[in-house]
């Protein structure tokens, strides 16, 4: 996503046509982990399906209108752009398998940990970061050591899950780290069909090397398939895209963080998954912790609204 018009650390209140956009994004954004828990077919042709659609929608468009730009890319900006497809589609290749496993309100939760980790990645490439943003870190993980005990106690198979899902946040935090070097040379719409097709060529190869099926799938699955590439994967992303340009990325990246809420509520209405009592305590003080990390301002420390 293409940095913000404002600092990094400005939470002003944005234009009311942003606030609207923002709202329906976030409403896309969200149906996404309730969407992938209704769809019967295998976790990693959804992973594979939706990164190759994700591509294929936008890649006439960037042949037609950025074939200057292709030509002149460097071979750092195509191993970048390769790299954070990598990083992209293993990503989805250990979070939605988690949906499998555990909860939609625990996935959620624990994936939206990702700026707690691009934050410690930016500290480790020698950044420096905030007290504050440590304090949020620290309660983060509390959060997530609450959870993960909670839903141990529930059922073992929720661990797998809950891994999964923690690996899939620190994977997005690698992947926003890489994509945001990429963006500063090349274009959001030429990065995100690369970095989508460079998935979706891994998550081909995972798909296969597993045995797990691509097609003969139901037709409801096919919809779904399709409602979640739409919806999240262009629709989502593309108008967080869109309100970077006057809103600042530290309230997109709060904005963002309703999903964790808005994911629950829709698994709750829409399939019935409703979360034990127990995690809604965990998933605020993770909740919290974010905010706080994110609102410590430290422009070192990439979020999800930074580079696609």
């Amino acid at each position: 996503m293409a940095g913000a018009a404002g600092p990094a650390s400005v939470v002003g209140r944005p234009p009311a046509a942003d606030l609207a956009l923002l709202g329906i994004a976030v409403l896309f954004i969200s149906s996404s982990g309730p969407i992938i828990a209704a769809i019967a077919a295998p976790a990693l042709a959804i992973a594979f399906w939706r990164t190759f659609l994700g591509s294929a929608f936008t890649a006439p468009w960037v042949l037609l209108r950025r074939r200057d730009e292709l030509r002149a890319l460097t071979r750092r900006d195509v191993r970048l752009i390769v790299l954070s497809g990598l990083l992209l589609g293993a990503h989805f290749a250990t979070w939605i398998p988690s949906l499998r496993f555990t909860s939609v309100a625990a996935s959620t939760a624990l994936v939206a940990t990702q700026p707690v980790w691009a934050a410690l990645i930016a500290k480790w490439r020698g950044a420096h970061i905030p007290r504050q943003a440590w304090v949020g870190i620290g309660i983060a993980l509390v959060g997530v050591a609450v959870l993960t005990g909670i839903d141990l106690s529930i059922d073992p198979r929720h661990l797998i899950g809950d891994a999964l899902a923690l690996i899939g946040a620190m994977l997005a935090a690698a992947y926003v780290t890489v994509a945001e070097s990429a963006r500063k040379s090349v274009s959001t719409a030429t990065l995100t069909t690369g970095l989508y097709a460079t998935s979706a060529v891994l998550l081909l190869v995972l798909t296969l090397a597993l045995g797990q099926a691509l097609v003969g799938f139901s037709l409801q699955d096919w919809i779904l398939i399709g409602l979640l590439t739409l919806g999240a994967q262009l629709l989502g992303h593309t108008l967080i895209n869109k309100v970077l340009s006057t809103t600042s990325a530290t309230f997109v990246s709060l904005a963002i963080l309703l999903e964790m809420p808005g994911a629950t509520i829709i698994a709750a209405i829409a399939l019935g998954q409703l979360p034990p009592w127990g995690v809604l305590p965990a998933a605020a003080l993770m909740f919290v912790g974010i905010i706080i990390v994110i609102r410590s301002g430290s422009r070192t420390v990439p979020s999800e609204t930074s580079p696609i």
